[in-house]
Formats: C-alpha cells, structure tokens, sequence
C-alpha cells in the first residue's frame, strides 16, 4: 500500500511517497504523476526517505514520465531512497536517467 502526498513548498511542489509501490499501488503513484505534470508547475522534489519497496510496475511509472519531464521542461529531483530502493534503480539504469541525490538540501540545491 503507497500514500502519496504532494505539498507546495515555496518554488516547487514536494512530492511524498510513503510505504510500497506494487503493481496494484502503482495506479496511485502514476496518478500523482499525471497531476503533477498537468499542474504546470516546473519544479518537484520526491521524497523516497518513507518509500520502503517498489516494484518493476512502480518503476515503469517513473520511466514513462520521463518524456514528459523533459517535454514540459519539469525539473524533477528524487532524494531519500535507502538502499534496497537505490539498488532497484540502479539495476535498472534509472539512476543515469533521473537526478537523485541523498538529503532535500542537496535535492535543493540541483533544482
């Protein structure tokens, strides 16, 4: 089961993602995504520190936005993944196609 929770912060939006994304739960994770891309703002941190597994499915709903990030120009930073989820992302390459950092001060900072 996954809570995601989107709060404005000043010049970006802070995207929470809180518990396991599955192939069930990730229909709530793309569904958070969608409205952030239609939002129209340009800035989102994601706060993965509460993100305690992800499937291949939760992560096929980060791949499929990435056009649209880079389409919209979006700039997205992901910070807080522990190591289990840094290994998923990993294996998979999408540490090379998404900026992620290890502290919000530092996902700030590559705003």
């Amino acid at each position: 089961m996954v809570d995601v929770k989107r709060i404005q912060e000043g010049s970006y939006d802070l995207i929470n993602i809180i518990g396991e994304v599955d192939a069930s739960s990730s229909i709530e994770l793309d569904n958070a995504m969608d409205e952030a891309v239609k939002s129209g703002r340009k800035s989102f941190l994601v706060d993965c520190s509460s993100l305690e597994y992800i499937s291949s499915a939760g992560l096929g709903v980060f791949m499929s936005y990435i056009e649209e990030f880079k389409k919209h120009e979006i700039n997205i930073v992901f910070y807080g993944l522990n190591e289990k989820v840094a290994n998923v992302f990993e294996i998979l390459g999408l540490d090379q196609l998404l900026i992620i950092k290890n502290s919000k001060e530092e996902a700030k900072e590559a705003l």
